[in-house]
């Protein structure tokens, strides 16, 4: 059986728009790539390390503990052996008590990428082959975290195209959820249950060609 790590923030970790309430498992998109890649054997388990909030490499100036980089390369070596990790940050990056652009967000995961090729594996592990996610770009904010996100929608501008550009030169492959999925329909900044869905199974359909499995 191989090993997918999923390293992200809330757009992952399931959180219902407008609520704090979270998606079971198997309607978060990890789940979804888990259960389509499985249909016929289980080959491969997919490993959720998603927290809200976080950042690539910044910190939240209200909630500690959001700054990407931090135990990322403990992560790597904790769950290895992997086959893959995934790394979709970027959209915490745009919060309005930051000045960041997709610029400074492809930087930061690029930081997270060499953090990872770092990692203390055990002799004989394998350091992963990483798969950058661009995730969809926010939209008007709106609900209750309107104003966390107010300006959000200017500041990520390019996002998908700094982190392809990124992908190419860091020798990772790449992934662009805008190209599924929008961001939510009720507060523009994360996934709806049915976009879920659909960007589930389209990883699916790119980790398998990864990893050459069949998910038919």
């Amino acid at each position: 059986m191989q090993q997918i790590l999923v390293y992200s923030d809330s757009l992952t970790w399931g959180i219902i728009p407008n609520t704090r309430k979270r998606l079971p498992f198997t309607g978060r998109w990890p789940g979804v790539m888990e259960h389509r890649l499985n249909r016929r054997a289980p080959v491969v388990r997919v490993i959720e390390n998603s927290l809200n909030g976080r950042r690539t490499v910044w910190e939240d100036p209200f909630k500690p503990g959001r700054n990407g980089l931090h135990g990322l390369a403990q992560c790597i070596e904790i769950n290895s052996p992997l086959a893959l990790a995934i790394l979709m940050l970027g959209t915490n990056d745009f919060q309005s008590m930051h000045p960041h652009n997709a610029w400074h967000a492809s930087q930061g995961m690029a930081a997270l990428i060499g953090a990872l090729r770092q990692a203390p594996v055990e002799p004989g592990m394998p350091i992963p082959p990483v798969m950058i996610v661009a995730p969809p770009p926010v939209e008007a904010p709106q609900g209750p975290i309107a104003p966390k996100f107010a300006g959000a929608e200017t500041k990520c501008l390019g996002l998908a195209e700094a982190y392809q550009e990124l992908a190419r030169e860091l020798d990772c492959h790449f992934l662009d959820a805008g190209s599924i999925t929008p961001a939510s329909r009720v507060d523009g900044i994360h996934l709806d249950a049915d976009q879920h869905q659909l960007l589930g199974e389209a990883m699916a359909d790119r980790v398998a060609s990864i990893l050459l499995l069949s998910s038919d």
